[in-house]
């Protein structure tokens, strides 16, 4: 090899080597300044993680586990009636409109529209029969009827008051 083939290798191995040790200095940098800035978890991330590592249930013990089963069956109901629908109403009408309209009144899914006609073989099971088959659901050979509506928060005497005020509405 020639004098300036041997110089020009020393030269370009120094480069690369610098090239390399600048390459390492700027990764252990950023690194070192990703660390020292503070890391904001956004609060929806946080609450899901204490939603997944939440007990699933409690004991209760003795006199004081007696006041909280108490307390936490009372916080239940409360929270279950906050989530009733339409407010809770028994007015049939309300609910009629909401909920069933949809499909009582353009016959969808094979409901009995509001006449007469459609609803006298119905009737004559009995109310009782209409009413379980509102609130447990139905599926018959004209089509089906899903519990409640399809609205599991409607209390049972949400759907038997709205089923009372379709029958007395048949036109």
């Amino acid at each position: 090899m020639r004098n300036y083939d041997l110089d020009f290798l020393k030269r370009f191995s120094l480069v690369i080597g610098f090239l390399i040790v600048l390459s390492l200095g700027l990764v252990l940098g950023a690194r070192m300044v990703s660390d020292s800035l503070p890391y904001d978890e956004p609060d929806n991330v946080a609450q899901r993680a204490r939603e997944r590592i939440a007990p699933v249930g409690s004991v209760y013990a003795g006199s004081t586990g007696a006041a909280a089963a108490a307390a936490a069956a009372s916080a239940a109901a409360a929270s279950a009636s906050a989530q009733v629908a339409y407010g809770g109403t028994l007015d049939g009408s309300v609910i009629f409109d909401g909920l069933c309209a949809g499909c009582h009144g353009s016959g969808a899914g094979g409901a009995p529209t509001m006449d007469q006609a459609h609803w006298s073989a119905r009737i004559a099971q009995g109310m009782d029969t209409l009413h379980k088959h509102a609130i447990e659901g139905y599926t018959g050979s004209a089509g089906l009827m899903p519990a409640k509506g399809g609205n599991p928060a409607l209390t049972d005497e949400q759907v038997i008051a709205t089923v009372d005020w379709m029958v007395e509405n048949l036109k």
